[in-house]
């Protein structure tokens, strides 16, 4: 065996390149932080500054809207379409799910969807508050939708010490839950960053139009509140330009759910 051979047997095989990292920016747009407030700030002065940032950044983003919303502000859900972002579903009045019976949950996702496809299509959908009893699925299911993101990591994985959230009921639906918070966007960049990087893929962010209107005087809880406005948007600014210098592929939720089917 010639020493050229026994060098290439002592080197270390080969990798494969890592895939990109596939990240979603969603944005809940409802109510000014219900049910704590009932107006319309964010819809009128935070979704306008959110579209421009997506657009210097030309990056798609989810918008999982109230049908409520969009009777209030028609030229913001106008808007998500015609700059390319997929308009999605946030049920009707941001009422929580489980305080609702069927009927009324079923009334929910349908008005909703009736009302937003009037705008475009509309296949994706996420409950209120990250809260959707499993027994709605199937009204998810004959009202045309394909994807839901009514989970969130961060809300699954700590009852008792358990892991591993607990399995999801069979269902036509492909189920991809939000990564983290939305407050956690607002930390820090020392310690959000940290965290951010530590996120396995597909990374789904979310955030609401209220939190870029100054809410810091308004009587909210605290992780309501801190460094909302201008603050927030800088700090979303540099959530993107960090998964920006990763390379993160930039996806929707529908883009999401046509990579997994």
């Amino acid at each position: 065996m010639t020493s050229g051979s026994q060098s290439r047997m002592s080197e270390p095989p080969s990798q494969a390149p890592a895939a990109p990292l596939d990240v979603c920016i969603t944005v809940d747009m409802e109510p000014d932080c219900p049910p704590f407030l009932w107006t319309w700030r964010g819809m009128e002065e935070g979704a306008p500054k959110l579209l421009d940032l997506f657009a210097r950044h030309a990056i798609p983003a989810t918008c999982f809207t109230t049908g409520d919303s969009a009777v209030h502000s028609p030229d913001i859900v106008r808007r998500i379409i015609a700059e390319g972002h997929e308009l999605a579903s946030h049920g009707m009045t941001h009422t929580p799910f489980p305080r609702l019976d069927r009927d009324k949950a079923k009334w929910e996702i349908e008005t909703a969807a009736q009302v937003l496809r009037e705008f475009g299509e509309v296949t994706s959908f996420r409950a209120p508050n990250l809260l959707f009893p499993n027994v709605y699925l199937p009204i998810l299911e004959n009202a045309g939708f394909t994807l839901d993101s009514s989970q969130g990591k961060h809300k699954q994985m700590w009852w008792f010490g358990q892991i591993d959230p607990p399995p999801s009921p069979p269902t036509s639906l492909t189920r991809i839950p939000a990564s983290t918070t939305s407050s956690v966007m607002r930390l820090p960049a020392v310690i959000r960053d940290r965290f951010l990087r530590s996120l396995k893929g597909p990374v789904v962010l979310f955030v609401h139009p209220w939190e870029f209107v100054d809410l810091t005087r308004e009587k909210l809880r605290y992780d309501c509140r801190f460094r909302t406005g201008v603050p927030a948007l800088g700090d979303l600014d540099a959530v993107i330009r960090l998964f920006k210098n990763a390379g993160a592929g930039f996806r929707t939720m529908r883009d999401l759910a046509a990579g997994a089917a």
